[in-house]
């Protein structure tokens, strides 16, 4: 094994179930979220060379990934792009419903995302926010980067990585006040006790 290799399995490696975690995010499909992590890996150790020792392995990972799926973002819609324009339309096939919502609607994520760490309420609570906080918190809350970090992989500024962890922390709050209100980490409000 050469020392490049040896430094990419000691630095690389251990981040693997993290970024599997945070592909699941991006692509809410276990299957694609694997072939995720493969390109990520795989592109990581083509360019092992560019990666300067010392500096966290896992934002660097984290900005391939988000980079690799966003390609292939890009490469399916326009792939569905040009088959639209050269398929027949047909009418029993079309749809009423905006393709807007139909879109947003599709991306609902599912998984077993962190399941150790939270309960299923706590993941359906983070999965229903929108994306752009979604991602800002679990990359800062759960897989504990920096706000330098987040802002490199998110391509952000630090400003609207601040912000986002902001709003999305308040909107998680919001949606889980009365979980933990039952679940007893908060005390009930007055007058709501149980006679």
């Amino acid at each position: 094994m050469t020392e490049s290799s040896a430094d990419f399995e000691a630095e690389a490696l251990p981040h693997l179930d993290a970024v599997y975690s945070f592909a699941l995010r991006l692509s809410n499909s276990e299957e694609a979220a694997a072939d995720l992590v493969q390109d990520t890996f795989l592109r990581a150790y083509r360019s092992w060379d560019q990666y300067t020792p010392g500096t966290r392995c896992k934002s660097w990972l984290f900005t391939i990934c988000r980079n690799v799926f966003l390609r292939s973002r890009e490469r399916d819609r326009r792939r569905d792009e040009i088959l639209a324009e050269s398929a027949e339309p047909d009418p029993r096939a079309l749809s009423r419903e905006n393709p807007v919502f139909m879109e947003t609607r599709e991306r609902d994520p599912e998984g077993s995302f962190f399941r150790s760490i939270v309960d299923d309420r706590v993941l359906q609570a983070l999965d229903e926010l929108p994306k752009e906080f979604r991602m800002a918190v679990v990359l800062s809350d759960l897989e504990d980067l920096s706000y330098e970090e987040v802002a490199q992989v998110l391509d952000v500024p630090i400003g609207t990585v601040k912000s986002r962890l902001f709003r999305g922390r308040q909107l998680l709050q919001k949606a889980l006040v009365d979980y933990a209100v039952q679940e007893g980490y908060l005390p009930a409000p007055p007058g709501d006790e149980e006679s």
